[in-house]
């Protein structure tokens, strides 16, 4: 009978929630925003907005880039799916982009992103975002809004937890969602035998400081546990990493159940200076896997994938002044750090307090051993030594919290479909807002960091029901702006986003808008197949393969007449745009191709393959609107017979209508 009970009370307890979230809904939502909301959230036109507002897009695989307080989508920029309008993952030079130590995988699902930072503050340098499935994690370059660089991580399997970064920037750290049998172990055993073969890792990922470039430094393996999110230490915890963590009960089927059976799981507290001294005093084990290191370079305009097949792993089994748990009440999703460093927030969706532990006590703990305790080798503090203090009846279902840089945190509770503001030293209830939806994620500009600036909060929906016209089974996902600067937030704008917002970042546009490429110097392009004239331009044959150099200009290609194309031929369109002037991309495309377009930035140069399926005569134009004569800009390419004697014959303005052609009419 207890088994019983142990099994239906967490079912029981997210119905009554569930319950309680319905029938307390507000009726009277469209009220709710005072009238000078539209006036807080106007930007006129012709004026740029405050902030960059950096949105997950979840299963889109895409990042996506939002002006505040506006809300106007300003970029969707490609990271782990293809993206026919940009043509990303079409384009020979952004393929490898893509490759993965299971092939290309065109697709993946983008949970979070990660801002990096200098002394614990926004840079406005580079933003780092996950993948879920596949697992790995990106760098995009903010001078240019670019994925320019994407590292599979081994050992790994569902990489939810990810991408966090330290103060300085000095690691991105991801952590498994699904613990696995590590990559050189024998993978091919019973799913039952989780706790014996199963083991989690968390990755530490190096950033060069001034180019940005990734390295797995090194690896910890843990014991086999879900990690959710994570947030670094600053200030007096700088050097550490927090984990919230979730399935201690090491269930490997109906979670839903099997991994609420305890009424506390962890925050896993990570000493990651000290895993950097066992690392130079050389008690890593190397390990061999294989995982696949994508980089773009700007210069040349082109990708290259790395085959990687070494790592090193740290035990925190056996060295066991790494890690430390914490209990925290269960499934906490949520581990968020203030500030000071002094702070730590879990939130347990379970739960209906928010536990706040103490950096201090935690550090006095350690110290005076005072464990409860060790799971699977690691000690466990004892839940009251480390705890500052319980935010009571603060809502249902918390999820994360941040900060807004005046003593309070405010937190999104899924369940009762609200935020609250609450001071971190007293633990008290400053405000609550209804949502009107189940809210997951939440964004604060800065909020993460050492230095929030507490303007705004965007609150990032899960369920949107009836905010916007109904557009069939599947609804707009969606986000609300409030200001927080008065002593109630206030809503003043419903946005729609792209994808599932999941995480997402906000910072101030003077960061980042002054130091945007414009456009890439054409005498600087070093891909190998650039035309950087029209002189430059030609069609060279080896064999099958053929290879066109081709410039585009407003309003014209060069070469726009190509003949003696043949099938069985594998062609390669090296597209270079010879504009130097912003924004004057141009696009190509051509009838009957199997993949997508391209989308060439001024001075940039972008490949398509193209294996004809036909003989036949094939258009091909821009597809990027660049001028009054823009429905002019196209050309001709004929395709013959495999074998046909039809000479290699390519021409710009030359190839004129033959003379004896009849033209009735007009002047």
């Amino acid at each position: 009978m207890k088994q019983i009970e142990k099994i239906l009370f967490p079912i029981l307890m997210v119905t009554a929630m569930t319950i309680g979230f319905y029938s307390c809904k507000p009726k009277n939502a469209g009220n709710a925003v005072t009238g000078d909301a539209a006036v807080r959230a106007y930007v006129p036109p012709g004026k740029y907005d405050e902030f960059y507002n950096f949105v997950s897009g979840g299963f889109s695989g895409q990042m996506s880039v939002y002006g505040l307080p506006s809300g106007r989508l300003l970029r969707v920029i490609p990271v782990f799916s293809v993206d026919p309008e940009k043509g990303y993952g079409y384009s020979e030079e952004t393929k490898p982009m893509l490759n993965t130590s299971h092939g290309f995988v065109p697709w993946d699902d983008l949970h979070h992103e990660d801002l990096s930072q200098t002394n614990g503050e926004i840079d406005g340098r580079w933003i780092f975002a996950n993948a879920n499935n596949t697992p790995r994690v990106a760098r995009v370059d903010l001078k240019t809004f670019r994925t320019v660089e994407i590292i599979e991580l081994p050992n790994s399997a569902g990489n939810h937890s990810s991408p966090f970064i330290t103060e300085n920037t000095e690691y991105v750290v991801a952590g498994t969602r699904f613990s696995v049998p590590p990559d050189n172990a024998n993978g091919d055993v019973p799913i039952n035998s989780y706790r014996k073969n199963f083991k989690g890792t968390i990755s530490f990922i190096s950033v060069d400081k001034n180019t940005g470039a990734m390295n797995i430094a090194f690896q910890l393996k843990c014991p086999a546990i879900n990690f959710d999110l994570s947030h670094s230490g600053k200030g007096k915890s700088s050097g550490w990493f927090f984990f919230s963590c979730y399935n201690t009960e090491q269930a490997n089927t109906l979670l839903e159940v099997n991994a609420s059976q305890r009424d506390k799981d962890f925050i896993m507290a990570v000493n990651w200076k000290k895993a950097e001294a066992y690392l130079k005093a050389g008690k890593g084990e190397k390990q061999t896997v294989k995982y696949v290191h994508n980089v773009y370079d700007e210069k040349t305009h082109t990708a290259t994938s790395e085959v990687k097949t070494e790592v090193t792993v740290l035990d925190t089994k056996d060295l066991k002044d790494i890690c430390y748990f914490i209990p925290c009440p269960k499934s906490p999703h949520g581990c968020d750090v203030d500030p000071t460093g002094e702070y730590i927030v879990g939130s347990g969706k379970l739960a209906a307090l928010l536990p706040v532990f103490s950096f201090d006590k935690l550090m006095k703990a350690i110290a005076d051993k005072d464990f409860i305790g060790d799971y699977d080798g690691i000690p466990v503090v004892k839940y009251e030594s480390a705890l500052y203090g319980e935010v009571k009846k603060p809502g249902l279902g918390p999820l994360h919290t941040e900060f807004d840089g005046r003593g309070n945190a405010i937190t999104t509770f899924f369940v009762s479909s609200e935020i609250v503001r609450w001071n971190i030293k007293d633990l008290s209830i400053i405000d609550r807002q209804p949502t009107y939806y189940s809210p997951g994620h939440l964004c604060i500009p800065g909020g993460d960091t050492r230095k929030p600036n507490g303007k705004y909060v965007i609150v990032y929906n899960k369920i949107t029901k009836d905010r916007y016209l109904p557009t069939g089974p599947e609804l707009a996902q969606s986000a609300q702006l409030f200001d927080i600067t008065g002593n109630k937030m206030q809503l003043i704008l419903d946005f729609p986003t792209i994808g599932e917002p999941h995480y997402a970042q906000a910072v101030s546009a003077d960061l980042i808008r002054n130091n945007s490429v414009k456009f890439f110097k054409l005498e600087e392009n070093a891909n190998p197949y650039a035309s950087k004239g029209e002189a430059e331009t030609k069609v060279v044959r080896k064999d099958k393969r053929v290879d066109i150099y081709i410039t585009t200009i407003r309003s014209h290609f060069a070469p726009d007449n190509i003949e003696g194309i043949k099938m069985g031929d594998e062609v390669y369109w090296h597209v270079t745009n010879l504009e130097q002037d912003w924004d004057v991309p141009h696009g190509f495309a051509i009838k009957g191709a199997l993949n997508g377009e391209l989308l060439i930035m001024p001075g940039e140069t972008q490949t398509l393959k193209w294996i004809p399926e036909k003989v036949g005569m094939y258009p091909f134009y821009c597809t990027d609107f660049c001028s009054a004569l823009h429905q002019e800009m196209q050309g001709y390419v004929r395709v013959s017979p495999q074998g046909s004697n039809t000479p290699l014959l390519f021409s710009t303005g030359k190839n004129l209508p033959l003379k004896d052609t009849t033209f009735v009419g007009g002047n």
